[in-house]
């Protein structure tokens, strides 16, 4: 099957709504290594962030293209609906860089034969997690 629709030019820009714009930027940038492209007036801002694009949002209520939807950050971060991966080749190694530049981590990384991984949170609860494939 062909991957044509709607053009053979697409990306995917991943959107996560938090509650404080420059907190946020400086977590992703600074901590995570992402490079910031463009910001509108305090309440977004774009970043190119392993490969992808990351749109940081602030909440918001329904507009006209959305008219039932309003953009909220995590209610609860002991459920999750979403989460995203970050493929690293030495997840230990990864895990200590991150550690030192203040990430939190739920866990340290834990092997499980097929993939080494732990998780940890943005400043607005939103989880991420380093993973390794297994030996």
């Amino acid at each position: 099957m062909t991957n044509k629709f709607p053009s053979k030019e697409m990306e995917l820009t991943h959107i996560l709504v938090v509650s404080d714009i420059k907190v946020s930027r400086i977590f992703y940038e600074e901590l995570l290594g992402a490079e910031v492209i463009n910001e509108y007036g305090g309440t977004s801002c774009v970043l190119k962030f392993q490969g992808a694009w990351l749109l940081l949002v602030t909440g918001g209520v329904p507009t006209e293209d959305k008219p039932d939807v309003t953009f909220e950050t995590p209610a609860d971060t002991k459920r999750v609906s979403h989460s995203m991966t970050i493929r690293v080749p030495d997840c230990q190694e990864a895990y200590e860089t991150l550690k030192s530049r203040g990430v939190k981590f739920l866990t340290p990384p834990k092997d499980w034969g097929a993939e080494i991984r732990c998780f940890f949170r943005d400043p607005d609860g939103h989880l991420l997690e380093i993973s390794q494939v297994g030996s």
